[in-house]
């Protein structure tokens, strides 16, 4: 037979199944929220065209790009060889775009800094060579500073013959040889 139970023990067993029922009412399911998908999106290949005109009446369009310029192959900065003729160290016209540019980016980068190598083709002393390599180094130099680089941002160096570009013994590898090359600290 079933014993009488007393009234704290049956107080006890409808207060704890009062909290189980509690408890499990209480559980929730997540729910999963939808919303606006985001786009990925990558700093380094961005750019932003503005387009506009001054109260002077000027117009035209400036493309910002996170791109470094010096780096782009589509940019002129990339290219880094101005090229001389045989014992001569006048800028071709065919450079003086391009020494342009690097000038003007020094210009407007007042913290950058590049050294104009000079070089040249095996023929003729070793002494001879410095001398025209630093000569061509210097012109380039000058007309750097004529558009607007500092003479603080550009040293020149001399290798003479000392850096061939291409080992080859033919009018082909010297004109390759017969050159300034433009480089970045810290490239």
């Amino acid at each position: 037979m079933n014993e009488p139970r007393s009234s704290s023990s049956t107080l006890m067993l409808c207060t704890t199944a009062a909290l189980l029922v509690l408890l499990g009412g209480c559980q929730t399911t997540p729910k999963t929220e939808t919303g606006v998908p985001v786009e990925e999106r990558t700093p380094s290949t961005s750019s932003t065209t503005t387009t506009g005109s001054s109260a002077g009446g000027v117009s035209g369009s400036a493309t910002a790009s996170t791109t470094n310029p010096l780096k782009d192959p589509r940019s002129i900065l990339s290219k880094r060889s101005v090229y001389f003729d045989f014992d001569r160290y006048e800028v071709k016209d065919e450079f003086k775009p391009l020494v342009e540019a690097h000038a003007k980016y020094l210009s407007g980068n007042k913290s950058a800094r590049m050294t104009v190598q000079g070089n040249c083709d095996e023929r003729g002393s070793r002494e001879y060579n410095i001398a025209l390599g630093q000569r061509r180094a210097d012109q380039v130099k000058r007309m750097m500073a004529l558009y607007g680089a500092t003479d603080g941002q550009v040293e020149t160096v001399s290798f003479g013959k000392e850096k061939p570009r291409n080992p080859g013994h033919d009018e082909g590898a010297w004109a390759e040889n017969r050159r300034d090359d433009m480089v970045y600290a810290g490239e």
